[in-house]
């Protein structure tokens, strides 16, 4: 399936999005999501139903996760594979700065806090390590890394999760055993949504 989006579709999408991920107000309401979409190019995932394309290889389970280079907040490069050994849950989401992202990331470091004990949790967006920083100290979320892959969108384009007219994440869930294997993954289909973290800490835990 080729999936082409003019220029103006893209704006009007971006508008969208910042517009329906900005109302704080909403964000009690928003549904999680139970269902799960394929990554990769020739994929999409929606925005109010309207289909916006993913770009990149599909990350799969029973796989390695990828090679790929993202950027820690003390700017370093940090290559995402090297997991030393640990069960990871990743949380991958669209920006921090809107609410159901900010939701999105509390739930992961708030909703078990013995599991953050046991593994290692991190968030990966295309927000900048700067900005990325100063959301965890103002949240005081300390039990979570974040990396960005803003520099080249390598995270994204590696797992299939790069949506190719807004140059953002797609909102995933990614759990990788000790040995840096993908064993759960679900790719959220409406962007608007959040994934269910629950289940995926559920999952983790199997793998301790």
């Amino acid at each position: 399936m080729n999936i082409q989006i003019s220029a103006i579709t893209a704006g009007a999408l971006a508008a969208a999005l910042a517009a329906t991920l900005c109302h704080a107000d909403d964000v009690q309401a928003t549904k999680v999501a139970k269902a799960s979409t394929e990554p990769g190019v020739g994929h999409s995932v929606t925005l109010h139903g309207n289909p916006v394309p993913l770009l990149g290889e599909p990350v799969r389970v029973g796989e390695p996760l990828p090679a790929a280079m993202v950027t820690a907040g003390n700017m370093k490069a940090i290559n995402i594979a090297e997991g030393g050994g640990k069960v990871r849950i990743i949380s991958v989401v669209p920006s921090l700065d809107t609410p159901v992202c900010e939701a999105q990331t509390h739930a992961l470091s708030e909703k078990d806090h013995k599991l953050a004990d046991q593994l290692e949790m991190v968030t990966v967006s295309m927000d900048l390590p700067f900005a990325q920083q100063r959301f965890a100290k103002e949240a005081k979320i300390k039990n979570v890394t974040f990396y960005s892959d803003y520099k080249a969108a390598e995270f994204g384009n590696k797992n299939g999760l790069l949506i190719e007219p807004l140059r953002l994440l797609a909102r995933a869930v990614i759990v990788v055993d000790k040995n840096n294997v993908v064993r759960y993954l679900q790719v959220v289909p409406e962007e608007t949504e959040l994934p269910d973290l629950p289940a995926a800490m559920t999952f983790a835990k199997t793998l301790l």
